[in-house]
């Protein structure tokens, strides 16, 4: 069968990767085209379009790159028509991604999406164009089947795509040689993925480095850039950066500084006490602050619904505050022992892999019966 995915950054290429995968288990006949990264493209199929050129964060962000969204949307659309696949599968990414299902589902295609959008964070009204545009949802997050059936929506829970990477992983067997690191205790520096975000919170991040003396700090790089994009932030200080290497780093990490996003989940699966950081735009923030109704901005105190892990932002994401925070997670041990203690409950929520599997089992069924229905 043909799939057309659509994933606009790198958690979504990341779970992607790992369905179709799973997906080629299940079809040996399985023809991919879609928008996504690296670790798509090494399944196999086109890739049409690098989420690199796609991912915008936060309104004023995305105002200013409206033309660039409008092309991409277009030159989805089009491709997808003349590529006529069995079913399309969205992955996250909901600013553009609902988009591409209120066309496709105008098609009379098959409309799949792995990865709900959150919509219960804000502008909860927008189930009822899920409900409208997407023939079967697929959710990571336990407390969101409740929140879609109190809308009169049924969905399928999968469990967390995040498990089934982590327990995929095979850690590098000489890290620290292979990559030129000492042999001081790592903090891990996790930036995020675009632009927007590296050069917001590396900053702040490297800031806090010359207090800890007795520890490495390390940059997780992000696949789209290079090793001279992150140069510009380090102020001539030789920090290691290391690309496609994130989950090696976590695995030999005394602790972490986590931008806000997939990857405070997946230092909290490694058992890395972390402080996430965030800082946007003022308006965007601003306008998000009006807007969003919820407590967290991290996944692992939202999954929690309480305080597991720090959070420092806008004004509170310093050099200063991160550094206070590192020396909790460092030396203060009950601190760091509280943490650890929220990061069981986590698992135990979280509950076993799977997910990529499932979703690609529910994929296939759903799509061999719509074809059946259609001939």
């Amino acid at each position: 069968m043909k799939y057309y995915l659509v994933a606009g950054e790198a958690s979504g290429d990341l779970h992607g990767a790992n369905l179709m995968k799973a997906l080629k288990e299940l079809d040996r006949q399985a023809d991919f085209r879609f928008f996504g990264g690296d670790l798509m493209q090494a399944e196999g199929g086109t890739l049409v379009k690098h989420y690199a050129d796609m991912a915008f964060m936060g309104f004023v962000e995305v105002a200013l790159n409206l033309s660039t969204i409008l092309k991409n949307l277009k030159k989805c659309k089009q491709d997808i028509v003349a590529y006529q696949p069995d079913v399309l599968v969205l992955i996250d990414f909901p600013g553009f991604n609902l988009k591409i299902a209120e066309f496709a589902k105008a098609q009379g295609l098959l409309v799949c999406y792995y990865i709900s959008p959150k919509v219960w964070a804000w502008n909860q009204k927008r189930v009822l164009k899920i409900k409208k545009v997407v023939d079967h949802l697929f959710c990571i997050l336990p407390f969101e089947v409740d929140f879609y059936k109190t809308w009169g929506m049924d969905i399928d829970y999968v469990g967390n795509p995040l498990l089934d990477a982590v327990d995929a992983f095979k850690p590098q067997a000489n890290f620290f040689t292979d990559n030129n690191l000492t042999g001081k205790n790592i903090v891990a520096l996790l930036p995020g993925s675009r632009k927007q975000e590296i050069s917001r919170l590396l900053p702040q991040m490297l800031g806090a480095m010359h207090q800890f003396p007795h520890h490495q700090f390390v940059i997780a790089g992000a696949p789209s850039f290079n090793k001279e994009y992150y140069t510009q932030y380090l102020g001539g200080a030789q920090v290691p950066v290391i690309f496609n290497a994130t989950y090696d780093i976590l695995a030999n990490a005394e602790a972490a500084v986590v931008a806000s996003g997939t990857a405070t989940l997946e230092t909290a699966l490694f058992n890395v006490p972390q402080v996430v950081v965030y800082k946007g735009n003022a308006v965007t923030i601003g306008i998000a602050r009006m807007l969003i109704k919820i407590k967290f901005i991290s996944l692992v105190n939202l999954i929690m619904d309480k305080a597991v892990v720090k959070e420092l932002i806008q004004a509170d994401c310093t050099a200063i505050k991160i550094t206070e925070e590192l020396n909790n997670l460092l030396h203060n041990t009950h601190y760091r022992q509280q943490m650890l203690a929220g990061y069981d409950e986590l698992d135990n929520r979280m509950g076993t892999p799977g997910a990529s599997a499932k979703t690609a089992q529910l994929i296939v069924s759903y799509t061999q019966n719509n074809k059946a229905l259609l001939k």
